[in-house]
């Protein structure tokens, strides 16, 4: 079984499913520009906002630990990683079910709901006293965010057609790089904060940013977008055009059985994505967490690393920008992996010999090669995966599946860099070269096992020649 659907015309260059007489009939009651625009202006800039503060909050961590933090909380040894590790055992545990009672309680609410919580700990983890209580509140701040990154992605999937998807997930996802650069900004400011009001300066980073993500989990209760049968800021004629557009037409009603299970672990692209996003992830969450610890290593002091922290994310979120702008307009995915993957391959190379010999700016295009690479293909292999799937059985069930397995890299990332392979971190490269050159390998077989598919829709439904599928 495929997660495309059989009986459903391919788009010539997409893959996609195009649309029938009836569709352009839908269609052409409404101005499908004017609505597109509605949409993005309702539905992404909410989100990008929820999970801009979510990831920095996640990742504010990695600042912390360059400052007292490590010295007040005991954190010796392994201690810092098992502290990063912690976060994804509830953040992978419950992404499946937290799609499946987003659909229940709508977006809305569930969303704001977990951004709130996720507020509340972080504020909590301001003011902890040991290593117990840190490890505590990472617990439960993966408990809370388990369900937005999924859920999001999840949610956006059902608001644009395949054409118009990879920018609108690439907005989404460049939050992300947002947010780590924005981390470094902010880290540099309130660096130097401390002592203020008795509390060091690696607290006010979570008190000010806790606040933060209540404020915004507030904001989305009220302005945060449903799927689009639920949506009352559009007309009927506009739902129904959505739901044309995107062959969205499942009853709201939608229960995930065994049998449906059953079906789902049938299908090998599951598993390749899964492997892919994973491959992926793990260098994603290994610079992301330890960029700042890799630059301070070069001999910087702490206002210096955050700062020298922000342009690899810079130059990641201009190619993340062209890539979605030419994946698009070109209906290409799987070239535009490649490349990310590239890129990584070439950032480790430099960082394993030129590391360590005092060459500074080949070190620093180094880390911005991975940064790039990394964050650039995350967000096509997420787009190129969901569109794959249809409906809310395979989306909410097989988003959080891909997303949760994928996340697993997290719990790889942490213990990639650890203080007895300082200051060079070569076991650390070595690990991520390897995973690169996996995920590489499983975006090839990927790409092969969807143009089989097309190509046996295509013979299915006695396509003509005209009908011809760009399948990578």
């Amino acid at each position: 079984m495929g997660f495309v659907p059989k009986g459903e015309n391919v788009d010539p260059v997409l893959g996609s499913p195009d649309q029938s007489d009836e569709n352009y009939a839908v269609m052409s009651d409404v101005d499908e520009a004017a609505l597109l625009r509605k949409i993005d202006m309702r539905v992404m800039p909410m989100l990008f906002a929820i999970y801009f503060v979510a990831f920095l909050d996640r990742v504010n961590i990695s600042n912390a630990l360059t400052m007292s933090m490590p010295t007040e909380l005991d954190l010796y040894g392994d201690r810092e990683n098992v502290a990063l590790l912690i976060f994804y055992i509830p953040y992978i545990i419950f992404e499946i079910p937290s799609n499946i009672i987003m659909k229940k309680v709508k977006p809305h609410f569930w969303l704001s709901g977990c951004i709130i919580a996720f507020g509340i700990v972080m504020l909590g983890q301001a003011f902890v006293k040991s290593y117990g209580g840190l490890i505590a509140t990472r617990f439960f701040l993966g408990l809370a965010e388990c369900g937005i990154f999924p859920g999001s992605f999840y949610l956006i999937s059902f608001w644009y057609k395949r054409a118009e998807s990879q920018k609108r997930f690439t907005m989404y996802w460049s939050s992300v790089i947002f947010a780590g650069a924005f981390g470094g900004l902010l880290a540099s400011a309130i660096a130097k904060m401390d002592g203020l009001r008795g509390l060091e300066n690696w607290r006010w980073i979570f008190l000010l940013e806790g606040v933060a993500s209540i404020l915004v989990g507030i904001f989305a209760f009220f302005f945060c977008a449903d799927f689009p049968q639920q949506a009352s800021w559009l007309t009927e004629k506009e739902k129904a055009a959505v739901i044309a557009k995107t062959r969205n037409h499942e009853d709201d009603d939608v229960v995930i059985t065994k049998s449906d299970i059953f079906e789902f672990s049938k299908d090998i692209k599951m598993y390749l994505a899964a492997i892919m996003y994973f491959c992926i992830v793990v260098p994603i969450y290994a610079f992301s967490y330890f960029a700042p610890t890799i630059i301070k290593a070069l001999g910087y002091g702490t206002i210096q690393t955050q700062l020298h922290s922000v342009p690899p994310f810079a130059a990641a979120l201009g190619l993340c920008i062209l890539t979605a702008y030419f994946s698009d307009r070109l209906g290409l995915r799987s070239p535009f992996i490649l490349l990310g993957d590239l890129l990584i391959i070439i950032g480790l190379a430099i960082m394993l010999t030129m590391h360590g010999k005092n060459n500074f700016s080949p070190e620093y295009l180094g880390i911005c090669f991975i940064t790039m690479g990394a964050f650039s293909s995350g967000a096509v292999i997420i787009c190129w995966v969901l569109m794959n799937m249809h409906g809310h059985k395979q989306r909410s069930f097989g988003s959080g599946f891909v997303i949760g397995v994928g996340n697993a890299g997290g719990i790889v990332a942490v213990f990639c860099f650890t203080s007895d392979d300082a200051p060079l971190y070569k076991r650390g490269y070595w690990i991520l070269m390897a995973i690169t050159l996996v995920g590489t390998v499983t975006t090839v077989l990927y790409g092969l096992v969807v143009a089989r598919e097309r190509r046996r829709e295509i013979q299915t439904e006695n396509k003509t020649d005209k009908e011809k599928v760009l399948s990578l």
